[in-house]
Parts: structure tokens; sequence; C-alpha cells
């Protein structure tokens, strides 16, 4: 099974989510656009704008901590800043927001 960790963005909250999820990350957008309890559900404008796959829950929720850690937009704008000018022959997939390598 694989594990994801991944950043959402609201426009109308102007606010990043950082979760863990074993779900299909489209599928954990789904929800998250859901009217939900919890501090997604009070916005239905969500988009994946990073993600991480892992192989073990404890090693995505980990990567998760280490995120929520830094308390810092600037941190989390860096890391998706620098995952996608890393890219290099990847590109972004906007069904579901994650980077897809292409041959």
């Amino acid at each position: 099974m694989i594990f994801y960790v991944y950043i959402l963005f609201s426009s109308l909250a102007n606010k990043y989510y950082v979760g863990y999820t074993g779900d299909k990350l489209s599928t954990r957008l789904q929800k998250h656009n859901s009217n939900h309890k919890g501090f997604t559900g009070k916005y239905i404008d969500w988009i994946l704008v990073y993600s991480e796959e892992f192989e073990t829950k404890s090693g995505a929720m980990s990567r998760e901590r280490q995120i929520k850690s830094w308390k810092s937009r600037k941190e989390i704008e860096k890391l998706i800043a620098t995952k996608l000018s890393s890219a290099g022959s990847e590109h972004s997939d906007t069904s579901e927001g994650s980077l897809v390598r292409t041959q």
C-alpha cells in the first residue's frame, strides 16, 4: 500500500493544509472539499499543490509531523517551489495535483 503526505491550498482561506492518507489523492481531495466538520470543511476550494509518496504509514506520518512542526508558510511555500523547480521532465497532473514523471 502507498501512503501520501500532501499539501492543500485554499484561495478563500488563503491557507495551506498538511495531511497524510492511504487513500488515492483524488479521493482524499474530494473529502476535504465536501461539507464536513473540521477545518477544511469550511471551504470548498482546496487544491492539491504538493505530495510525496511513502511505502509505510509511519514514514508518511513522520514526514507530516515534520512539515507541520515548521509552522511557517514560507517554509511550506519553499518546499512546494523546490519540488516544482526540481521536477525537470516532470509535469503537474491537475486531475490529482501531483507530480508525474514523463520519460
